[in-house]
């Protein structure tokens, strides 16, 4: 009777494996492959090759003389990018239960909250000489809430409260901004009779900020069939219309130094008066069947969200709120 031979093991398939097929698929030779990699060529066909023999499937199409990912390839890399990234969610997880501090701590930013008070924060939590690093995003609209459910974001400041809160989310109140609808000094809005009526708003080009949530659906004060100027950030769309591109609503907080100034004319509507309640929300844990505490790093974010000056501050409600 013939013994049965265990398996020949197969090597892991890590990280390393996934950045040399990334790295290929990239740059679609091994030769320029093997230059961004450090590698000689030959090392790098070799890897490439046991690879193959160890997963028994062809994962590059050589012939033409480049190195294109077949379907399989394809596949690997995009299934093995989303276990790499929940394998590091989860290592993340347990050096925070180990350590208290997050590995990382990513802020996802609204068009309203004032960057400068924003890096003062950071530079306030860089001076704790915490393990945390942190990722600032900027984001609009819908885009604020669905970057934290996305799990790309830990903490969400400016999101809408205009819906139920999801849940798993903890959500408290930032504040209230209104919006003030201005044009530049040489805007032909900004010598037209007011109050101005959405008809002689609509027959002139409105500036709007992209809503950079998945499709991207909202969108306010834009009239039904007016020409549309749309712009990344809440500074672009500051920036079109002191030119005079078009106008719209814009932060009170932010523009009052540019009407003071007179750089910018509020105008008079009869439209209803604009105002945004925001709040902030982080991730209370709860959809995981173990949930760890707080770390140590969104607990002092936290902290400092509690106090109501800075809130105000964030929504650019200070002296002399002005661009840096």
């Amino acid at each position: 009777m013939s013994i049965p031979q265990d398996p020949i093991p197969m090597p892991a398939l890590g990280p390393q494996d996934m950045a040399m097929l990334a790295a290929v698929q990239r740059h679609g030779s091994l030769a320029a492959a093997a230059r961004a990699l450090g590698l000689v060529p030959s090392a790098l066909t070799y890897r490439v090759r046991r690879l193959e023999e160890a997963l028994d499937v062809l994962l590059l199409d050589r012939r033409g003389g480049r190195a294109r990912p077949t379907p399989a390839c394809e596949e690997l890399l995009r299934a093995g990018t989303e276990l790499l990234q929940a394998w590091e969610a989860l290592a993340q997880r347990v050096r925070r239960i180990a350590t208290g501090w997050e590995a990382e701590l990513t802020i996802a930013a609204d068009a309203v909250i004032d960057p400068r008070t924003l890096l003062e924060l950071c530079e306030r939590f860089a001076a704790l000489g915490a393990p945390t690093g942190l990722r600032l995003r900027s984001e609009t609209l819908s885009g604020t809430l669905q970057a934290l459910l996305a799990g790309h974001a830990d903490l969400a400041l400016g999101v809408l409260l205009d819906g139920p809160v999801p849940a798993g989310v903890g959500c408290a109140p930032l504040g209230e901004v209104g919006f003030v609808f201005v044009v530049a000094p040489h805007h032909p809005l900004a010598r037209a009779t007011e109050p101005l009526t959405p008809q002689q708003i609509r027959a002139h080009r409105i500036v709007a900020v992209a809503d950079s949530g998945v499709g991207g659906g909202l969108t306010y004060g834009v009239q039904p069939g007016q020409d549309v100027l749309t712009v990344p950030t809440m500074e672009w769309k500051l920036q079109a219309q002191l030119r005079g591109l078009g106008c719209g609503w814009l932060p009170q907080p932010l523009v009052q130094p540019y009407i003071d100034s007179g750089r910018l004319v509020a105008c008079a509507t009869t439209l209803p008066p604009r105002q945004a309640r925001t709040g902030y929300a982080w991730h209370l844990g709860a959809a995981h069947p173990h949930p760890a505490p707080p770390g140590r790093a969104l607990a002092w974010w936290l902290q400092q969200l509690a106090d109501e000056r800075t809130r105000t501050a964030l929504l650019r409600c200070r002296p002399n709120a002005m661009l840096w």
